[in-house]
Parts: structure tokens; sequence; C-alpha cells
């Protein structure tokens, strides 16, 4: 079947995008960038979590990136307000 050869290649695509983004975590000349980063790092996780899961035939890791695809929303959004008025409560 088609998808069994190019999914390993296209998990192997997210997974250098993946290390492109904690360069840029790591190194962002500003904060703004690296919670940029952070935030397409977590986007590429929960893609690589998809294909895996497409691979392997199980929902587990649906039910994995969905549970992260939550956790990173909320951790941008407190990051992105954190950076705007310096409080996260208020």
């Amino acid at each position: 079947m088609i998808t069994a050869t190019v999914l390993p290649y296209a998990i192997a695509a997210f997974a250098v995008a993946m290390l492109f983004n904690l360069w840029r975590a790591l190194r962002g000349p500003s904060l703004p960038d690296r919670v940029l980063a952070l935030d397409t790092l977590y986007i590429n996780a929960l893609s690589v979590l998809v294909l895996v899961g497409v691979l392997v035939g199980t929902s587990l890791y649906f039910e994995a990136a969905l549970l992260i695809a939550m956790v990173g929303f909320v951790g941008t959004v407190v990051m992105c307000k954190f950076l705007l008025r310096a409080e996260v409560f208020r």
C-alpha cells in the first residue's frame, strides 16, 4: 500500500522540521520568536502523532494528539498574554 511507503518519509520530514523549530526556540533573537517556535513545535509534534497513528492503525495516538493540541493552545495563549501585559491573571 502506498501509505505504508509514504508515511515514514512524512514522519521524517516533520522530525526535521521539529529540529529546526527547536533550534529557533533555543536561539531565537527575541522572546516572541521563541514562543512562535514552541507553538510550531507542538503543532509538528501533533502532526507526527497523527501520522504515527495512521501508520500503526490505532486511535490512541489521535487521543494523545488531541490532548497536546488543547494544552498547546492554552500554553500559547498564556505566553502571549504574558508577553503583552507582563501578567497572566487579571
